[in-house]
């Protein structure tokens, strides 16, 4: 019986046997070199200065002794600022003002950005170009300077539009105007994005739309918006963070009318309390419950967003 033996392993297979796998590369130290700057800067002026204001949202000052020889304490107090910014009617009111702006003003954003964004996308439309430039540049515009130039406006003596007859600073009108404002401060950033994401689409379902006989109108309604829809959510999104954070508007209005208090909007409420009322522990437990707020708005849009998605 012939038994038959292995040939020796030459020394080149021995050692290639011996040696270690080694492990693919990974780039994750060049992506944390590129991500240093902005984690740094996230660190630096938005988780520090968030920390810092909840340290100071448990903290109140008191004064203690009379009014000569008195001396005031920073002393902890839980959870005190929070419940009475909770309590607070006028943050409250400041709230339902918010709210009722940008009841007026997200969907006019957003309707106006899809239409601005469809003519532009239209075959018929000339000048492409231009016209987008035009719409986009009151993004460009600071909001305080679009502010003013609204404001004289607005203004009886000065106002090209009406403001004789209508009173644009009244209790109601007031509403309308700074959601006017807002509007078009942010309509030309949400019509490049629609814009950007309509151009992505292949244009060859609109042939064949046109050759079952669409027209404009209903390959607008039916082809183009429905294949959009994350980037008019996100557009919705934006909006309503934006909304949220009304403060230049009404700030810069308040000289010009008489409807707007210093606390019209819970920011305002903000900084009044911690520079005119010197209170900046009831303004940072305000200002991180408007974060929460926020915060809440903005999962809320986007699980609606997710279930009309669904739906369709």
């Amino acid at each position: 019986m012939h038994t038959t033996t292995a040939p020796p392993r030459t020394t080149r297979q021995t050692s290639r046997a011996a040696a270690p796998r080694r492990r693919p590369r990974t780039n994750a130290g060049f992506a944390l070199a590129l991500l240093g700057p902005a984690l740094t800067l996230l660190a630096l002026f938005t988780l520090a200065p968030a920390v810092y204001a909840l340290v100071l949202s448990l903290l109140q000052r008191r004064v203690e002794g009379g009014l000569l020889g008195g001396r005031s304490t920073v002393v902890f107090v839980g959870i005190d600022n929070y419940i009475a910014a909770v309590l607070d009617s006028e943050l409250w009111a400041g709230v339902a003002r918010m709210l009722l702006v940008a009841a007026i003003g997200v969907p006019a954003t957003i309707l106006l950005a899809a239409l601005f964004a469809l003519c532009l996308d239209a075959d018929r439309t000339r000048l492409v170009g231009v016209w987008r430039i035009l719409i986009f540049l009151p993004y460009a515009v600071p909001g305080v300077i679009a502010s003013l130039l609204w404001g004289f406006l607005y203004l009886p003596a000065t106002s090209p539009i009406g403001g004789d007859v209508i009173d644009f600073f009244g209790g109601t009108e007031v509403f309308f105007s700074v959601a006017n404002i807002a509007v078009w401060g942010v309509v030309g950033f949400n019509m490049v994005v629609m814009y950007t994401a309509l151009r992505g689409l292949p244009r060859e379902m609109y042939e064949a739309a046109k050759i079952d006989g669409a027209g404009e109108l209903q390959i607008a309604l039916r082809i183009k918006l429905p294949m959009i829809r994350p980037a008019i959510v996100m557009c919705s999104l934006f909006s309503v963070l934006g909304a949220l954070q009304l403060f230049n508007e009404p700030t810069t209005l308040r000289p010009l009318a008489n409807a707007i208090s210093s606390t019209w909007v819970p920011l305002m409420k903000v900084y009044t309390d911690a520079f005119v009322n010197d209170d900046i522990h009831r303004a940072a437990a305000t200002s991180l419950l408007l974060v929460v707020l926020t915060v809440a708005a903005s999962v809320l849009v986007n699980r609606v967003g997710t279930l009309i998605g669904r739906k369709r």
